[in-house]
Order: structure tokens, then C-alpha cells, then sequence
């Protein structure tokens, strides 16, 4: 067994929004993102094939929906987004390590 910290190796700077995977199994995935005021690009959206819960566990964010509806998301929050549902995220606290944890199953 390997003990970790979800805060653990967080670099200093970051140029784009990191994922970093932390286990993987049956169709599970676990990883851990990191944005430091990163947005998804304009026009880009993700719609993946399974069903992803994510938590904030540190920061701010916003997430946007295909249908122009938005969550705003504090440490703590978290959101399950159904398979195929457009969504982005428009905003970050800026100058500050959000760190997401996400699962997709």
C-alpha cells in the first residue's frame, strides 16, 4: 500500500490545467486537477462517454452547462455530470491552486 496526499507535489507554477490520474479500475477513474486560473478554451466542451462526479476541494470555480446554465463551485461542493452532458469551465480564482478531485465511472 502506498500512502498519498491530495495536496502533495502541487508545482509552483502551472502554464495549463493538470490531470494527473490517480488510480484506474473497472471501468473507474480517479484523478486529481489542478488550475490556477485556468478556463476550458472558447468553443471547446467536454461531453465524455461516462458519468463524472467532481469535488472542489480547494478554491473556486464555475462550471457552464450546453444550456447556458452555470454552478459556481466552493471547497467542499461537489456535482455529478451525467454522460454526454456538455459542459466547461469558465472560471477559476485566479492566482490560486483550485484543485478538483474527479471520478468517472
Amino acid at each position: 500500500m502506498k500512502k498519498s496526499n491530495i495536496f502533495a507535489s502541487i508545482p509552483t507554477e502551472i502554464k495549463e490545467e493538470t490531470f494527473e490520474e490517480i488510480l484506474s479500475k473497472d471501468g473507474v477513474k480517479i484523478e486529481r486537477i489542478i488550475s490556477d486560473g485556468h478556463v476550458t478554451p472558447d468553443g471547446k466542451w467536454y461531453e465524455q462517454e461516462d458519468d463524472e462526479w467532481v469535488m472542489l476541494i480547494q478554491g473556486e470555480a464555475i462550471l457552464e452547462f450546453e444550456n447556458s446554465k452555470e454552478v459556481k463551485l466552493f471547497a467542499g461542493d461537489y456535482i455529478n455530470i451525467p454522460a454526454l452532458t456538455k459542459h466547461r469551465v469558465s472560471w477559476t480564482k485566479p492566482n490560486f491552486k483550485t484543485i478538483w478531485l474527479a471520478v468517472h465511472y
